[in-house]
């Protein structure tokens, strides 16, 4: 590893940090994550709380990592960590540091809090080690310094190096899995269920089924004409992928610049929200990415909402889209565009478990275009007071000034100031 052919190959590590949320809260307990059952969720949500992670102790009992806390089995005694999300982050930036003492920045890419890739082609030679060997260096770093246990795939295009993490290290004693498209072909093209694969879900994988391709193998040799009729362009990648390619690169993924930018925020509700609640929740939430908007001095022009309906409704979800007229970060122009498109697509009655707001077409606020329907001294007395919320959010916390909407009994504002990605902070 890496195989010899006339251009060299690349050589990706892909290091997974193993059951992460529960490993930090057993590590800050001075327990072992292997050996005691520990799973982080809410006590102070419903027993149909998501667990967040599950200590490897307890999913080697059958306790799925993402399982809601009632179907943890009766006889099954275990911890239940409070969600850190603050103290999740830290480590994952200490493991990040980690990192750099072996890659330079611009060959490390941050997939998710606990997940990273690190091109390592050009450092092997440097150190004096193959793939595996740096690996194995890294991750008994990261565990001297932190106590967290790591897995890693190793391949020779990012695509081979996440399916290696993915299936591979996972069957084997030192957890680190290694690919080239040649092994892929001959180790993985039989594998089931699809679904295994990154970006293959289940709707992917059914459609398949339908036409009788169930593996990797399968849809390789599938005419690429009829794929093409059912994917469309999405099909050059399912092709690609089923050959174990990916032409994607570090530098690639440094490199790129969306054409558009977007600003976002979501929720999933505790409970059903209906009509005028659901529109409160909307209101806050424009409130609050307003405000992101002006610190970043950014403007967008227009509003998305996408309203989720309660499972048992089976109303599925509603999306709609409201332009704002002229780019803006007007606080009043965007509630009213919020509430015209919650009014245009909410069904009334209808439960709301899911709610999304986002603002699309972002940019930088060169200037400030005045509309003639709008008074220029009242959108400059708005900005002010806006300015000034902001400020004293910075000095003294999110929760030190809020409207008077954010006091009403369905009101989340309050509460989601005190999390991080949905969770306690």
């Amino acid at each position: 590893m890496p195989e010899t052919t006339s251009e060299p190959l690349r050589v990706y590590l892909c290091i997974d940090l193993k059951s992460f949320y529960a490993s930090v809260e057993c590590v800050e307990r001075g327990l072992d994550p292997f050996k005691v059952n520990l799973v982080v969720a809410d006590p102070d949500r419903t027993d149909r709380t998501i667990c967040l992670a599950a200590s490897p102790a307890i999913k080697a009992l059958g306790v799925p990592n993402r399982c809601r806390v009632f179907e943890i089995p009766p006889n099954i005694d275990y911890i239940m960590a409070v969600p850190r999300m603050h103290l999740y982050l830290e480590y994952s930036a200490r493991i990040y540091e980690v990192y750099l003492r072996y890659v330079a920045r611009e060959d490390i890419h941050v997939y998710s809090v606990d997940e990273a890739f690190l091109d390592v082609t050009h450092y092997l030679k440097l150190y004096g080690m193959n793939a595996k060997e740096l690996a194995i260096r890294i991750m008994q770093d990261v565990y001297d310094t932190t106590g967290i246990t790591a897995t890693c795939g190793i391949g020779t295009n990012l695509y081979l190096t996440k399916i290696a993490l993915d299936i591979t290290a996972k069957h084997v004693p030192e957890h680190i899995g290694v690919l080239t498209e040649s092994r892929y072909q001959k180790t993985l093209w039989d594998h089931t269920p699809l679904t295994d694969f990154w970006r293959i879900g289940g709707g992917t994988a059914s459609h398949l089924a339908r036409y009788g391709i169930h593996t990797m193998g399968q849809l390789a040799h599938t005419d690429e004409d009829f794929l093409y009729r059912q994917f469309g362009v999405d099909a050059e990648l399912l092709i690609d992928h089923a050959w174990g390619r990916e032409s994607t690169t570090m530098a690639d993924i440094k490199q790129f610049r969306p054409q558009s930018n977007s600003l976002s925020s979501g929720q999933v509700l505790p409970w059903d929200y209906h009509y005028e609640d659901g529109l409160l929740l909307a209101k806050e939430m424009t409130d609050e990415l307003t405000l992101d908007l002006l610190s970043n001095q950014l403007v967008t022009s227009s509003v998305t909402l996408y309203l989720g309906f309660s499972r048992a409704s089976g109303l599925g979800s509603v999306r709609g889209t409201e332009k704002t007229g002229a780019p803006t970060s007007s606080v009043r122009r965007l509630q009213a565009c919020t509430e015209a498109v919650y009014r245009r697509i909410m069904r009334p009655g209808a439960p709301i478990r899911r709610i999304g707001l986002c603002y699309n077409q972002v940019e930088a606020e060169l200037c400030t275009q005045y509309s003639l329907f709008e008074d220029p001294r009242e959108l400059e007395r708005e900005r002010a007071r806006q300015t000034a919320i902001l400020t004293i959010r910075d000095r003294y916390g999110k929760n030190a000034i809020f409207k008077g909407m954010d006091l009403k009994e369905n009101a989340r504002t309050r509460e989601r100031n005190g999390q991080i990605g949905g969770h306690r902070a």
